[in-house]
């Protein structure tokens, strides 16, 4: 308690509470004055309660705190179960409650303010049921919950921006540079506009050059309509094919199926999800059922205290000894007296058998829904790889038989080249043997011819009749030839002289054209030259003015979506004024019919009596139910 007191005095002290207070001050405080320490950190943490409880009642300050704790989910400590009397601790400033509350506040300050400006627009208006029923309020409600959850949305990624590292510092340099970057392009962009306007049809050059962007636009998009086109085509083809299997698949097996078999199968299923449907599930969702209800039950009750557990547990002490003892009693009887014992029994293991195997079999169709699911996808993995479906049944049977012949003419085939490779070697071999046959015979005449005198006669003889016969062979085409060429020239002079009596005119009139073909080719590079550079730079003007123009759109639109968000807010905070305006007036007003009609008397007359209602449906649901548990012990 002291280290608590400490870190209290310690922060009340600093900045922004200033109170300058120490241990003994502090714990000499009034319950009036702590309760005023109490409100002032409320205060801190939610700006609109600010307020002196001075001039407010005991009853209202209590409840306003409440509520403001409520809303920032305040549990009290565990020696503080009973929330009545938090409540009157709360009202009369006691330190026991007060203390507690202060050490929690100053300890999460930060993150209750967070919460506490979260709460003003996530907190839902409860709109009672009867006045849903009207359009005008069920639209009004529709646009509210619309409006909760676009905020939840837009906090959500301004608390991402403002962790994802963005500096302003970093962000106004990027903006003067992207200035300094928009000021030279300007300047840049007024010298070609300067430089464009001397040269000859620069508006029409500029206009052509709109046309030709505007085009090559429209062709990038033509092209990516016809990629889309042709993707939307594969994959229909690819549902076409695979709607075909599924069909062949489904003919397939209803052509080898027989009525008795599925009639068989179908009573099966029948009886499997028969029993599914009455028996099983039914048991599932009572048990569910059941357990929701008791959750639910526990949710509604109010915190349990120390003295409550202690209660709680000598009843169920109680009740275990009284079922202890109708055990013994029942095990005293004699067993033979009940005579449905076994069947029982064995019934219940025969249920729990039934249960166990339907449970298997449900598994086991799951799993075949899995395999099957992995089966299709493996299927269409092979497809997208390689182009080809997956083979079943007699396909799979005519390919094997096929893929059988394959492989009996590939090992006749791969005999046949063995055969035909070891005669391959012996005809290598008897080719070795020849060559190494004249080789000797070769050298034995080279040694005669030695010996005769003679060296080298063989080879110039063979050397001489070969020429012999080239040269004859080149006589007899000379000859030909020749006579070829001659008859040749004559025939292209002639030609020749035929065609400089046609062309003579036609060349005097081309040698004018001829000059003038030059002077405009020339003109033309020079033209060509001119447009180059200007559309070069007109393209990369366009590129980077088009760059800022989505700049300047995104800006605008962030700068639209900021002023929608702000007459939203504006809206919202006009209608929560209007209604504080109403509620005060009606909360100030003498008369005590408008003051019964004010929100917060209501919702406290309601709090009180839902707590009542609570209190005693609790004590009448624990005696109901140590009644039944009695009642089937029984």
């Amino acid at each position: 308690m002291s280290d608590q007191l400490k870190f209290i005095v310690e922060k009340l002290n600093k900045e922004p509470f200033k109170k300058n207070y120490n241990l003994i001050t502090f714990d000499s405080l009034e319950p009036m004055q702590l309760l005023q320490v109490l409100n002032d950190v409320l205060a801190k943490i939610d700006p609109k309660h600010s307020v002196d409880i001075r001039e407010e009642m005991p009853d209202q300050t209590a409840k306003r705190m409440l509520s403001v704790l409520g809303i920032l989910k305040y549990k009290p400590p565990g020696n503080i179960g009973d929330m009545s009397v938090f409540r009157q601790g709360l009202v009369v400033g006691s330190k026991p409650v007060i203390h507690p509350v202060l050490f929690w506040l100053l300890q999460r300050t930060n993150e209750l303010k967070k919460r506490a400006y979260l709460s003003r627009f996530l907190v839902r208006l409860e709109v009672p049921e009867e006045f849903l029923q009207d359009d005008v309020v069920s639209e009004t409600n529709m646009q509210y919950e619309e409006l909760m959850a676009n905020f939840k949305i837009i906090h959500k990624e301004c608390e991402q921006l403002k962790s994802s590292g963005f500096s302003t510092a970093e962000i106004r340099r990027d903006i003067s540079a992207m200035e300094e970057e928009k000021d030279q392009l300007l300047k840049r962009v007024e010298r070609l506009k300067k430089r464009v306007e001397t040269v000859q049809n620069h508006q029409r050059m500029l206009e052509i050059a709109r046309q030709l962007r505007v085009e090559k636009e429209r062709e990038e998009s033509l092209a990516q309509q016809k990629q889309e086109q042709k993707n939307q085509l594969f994959h229909a083809e690819q549902r076409l094919q695979r709607a075909q299997h599924q069909l062949k698949n489904m003919r397939h097996a209803a052509a080898d199926a027989k009525p008795e078999g599925l009639m068989k199968r179908l009573e099966e299923e029948m009886k499997f999800h028969s029993y599914m449907v009455s028996e099983k599930l039914p048991k599932e969702l009572e048990s569910k059922q059941q357990t929701l209800h008791f959750l639910q039950k526990v949710v509604t009750e109010p915190a349990m205290g120390q003295a409550d557990l202690t209660e709680l547990e000598e009843k169920i002490h109680e009740v275990n000894l009284q079922i202890n003892q109708l055990i013994e009693n029942r095990m005293r009887n004699d067993p033979m007296d009940d005579k449905l014992s076994l069947f029982r029994q064995q019934a219940a293991i025969i249920a729990r058998k039934k249960e166990t195997k339907a449970e298997e079999l449900q598994e086991a169709k799951e799993e075949i829904a899995n395999i099957e699911r992995e089966i299709a996808q493996k299927s269409t993995q092979a497809r997208d790889i390689d182009g080809s479906e997956v083979l079943r049944g007699d396909e799979f049977k005519h390919y094997v038989s096929k893929l059988r012949f394959k492989s009996s003419v590939y090992k006749k085939k791969r005999q046949e080249l063995a055969e035909l490779s070891a005669e391959n070697g012996v005809l290598q071999r008897t080719e070795e043997i020849l060559k190494q046959r004249h080789e000797n015979i070769q050298q034995q005449l080279q040694a005669i011819e030695q010996k005769k005198g003679i060296l080298g006669y063989s080879d110039t003889q063979e050397e001489l009749e070969r020429v012999s016969a080239l040269k004859s062979e080149v006589d007899e085409m000379k000859g030909r030839t020749l006579d070829d060429m001659s008859d040749m020239v004559k025939k292209l002079n002639s030609r020749i002289a035929e065609k400089k009596s046609a062309l003579a005119p036609v060349i005097k009139e081309l040698r004018p054209l001829r000059q003038r073909c030059q002077e405009l080719t020339q003109e033309h590079d020079d033209k060509k030259v001119q447009y180059d550079s200007c559309a070069a730079g007109l393209e990369s003007n366009r590129s980077k003015l088009e760059q800022e123009v989505r700049g300047l759109k995104e800006e605008c639109s962030q700068a639209e979506s900021q002023y929608n968000y702000i007459n939203l807010m504006k809206r919202g905070v006009e209608i929560q004024i209007q209604r504080a305006a109403d509620e005060m007036k009606a909360y100030v007003s003498p008369d005590p019919q408008d003051r019964r009609k004010a929100i917060r008397e209501q919702y406290s007359r309601n709090i009180l009596e839902q707590e009542n209602l609570g209190k005693s449906i609790f004590l009448s649901a624990v005696n109901n139910r140590f009644r039944a548990v009695a009642h089937g012990m029984f």
